[in-house]
């Protein structure tokens, strides 16, 4: 996976996403906003905002910024800002979930929905997410992960190969991710469609790891 191949898979997708994604990520959507501590006044920041699906679901007294490396994706997260009246969308921007602009400890919590497997160095966007979220904020990720059953996990190995291809690596494992990287997960969900994709919530242990 390269930084071009995921541009390249994502522009083919824009006009399209809603239709065959929407309601198949809906659910996984859905959960996070509603197992999110928020506050009014809090910042929250989605990495790979894609087409803005998400955005009409968060409390309007949060203010939320979104980034993603697909301008025709985020075209269509704006067209929704607009019709949605969304004013407590701040900022929807072309950044690399690797290396964003923002400052350290800049958002209450970071949210990476169907955003790791996609990324060319998931253990680097986790650790930016941990940069720009406070101390003892929250990481929420939303992925597949390779599957524990034999006939599904061989499946996603044949597939594995294609991942420039199709956008995503299909046989990412979730306990190879969290030994990598030190989340600290404080809930676990399985979500969507057949219970496929799994919500993990963390505790940003920025000081933990930085010790």
């Amino acid at each position: 996976m390269d930084l071009t191949s995921v541009q390249k898979a994502y522009r083919r997708l824009a006009s399209t996403y809603d239709t065959f994604f929407g309601a198949i990520f809906h659910p996984g959507r859905k959960a996070v906003v509603e197992n999110l501590d928020l506050s009014p006044g809090d910042r929250l920041l989605e990495m790979g905002v894609g087409t803005g699906l998400s955005l009409p679901l968060y409390p309007r007294d949060v203010e939320i910024y979104g980034i993603d490396v697909s301008e025709p994706m985020l075209e269509k997260a704006r067209e929704k800002k607009v019709s949605h009246h969304l004013d407590n969308v701040k900022e929807l921007e072309v950044v690399d979930a690797e290396a964003t602009h923002y400052p350290d400890d800049a958002f209450d919590v970071t949210v990476a929905a169907y955003v790791v497997t996609v990324v060319p160095n998931p253990a680097k966007c986790i650790d930016e997410m941990r940069r720009v979220t406070k101390p003892e904020g929250e990481l929420v990720i939303v992925n597949h992960f390779h599957s524990e059953n034999p006939v599904l996990g061989a499946f996603e190995k044949a597939l594995a190969p294609l991942s420039a291809t199709v956008g995503f690596r299909p046989n990412m494992r979730e306990r190879d991710l969290i030994e990598q990287t030190g989340l600290e997960v404080t809930e676990r969900r399985r979500v969507n469609l057949f219970r496929y994709w799994t919500m993990l919530k963390c505790r940003n242990n920025k000081a933990a790891r930085a010790s």
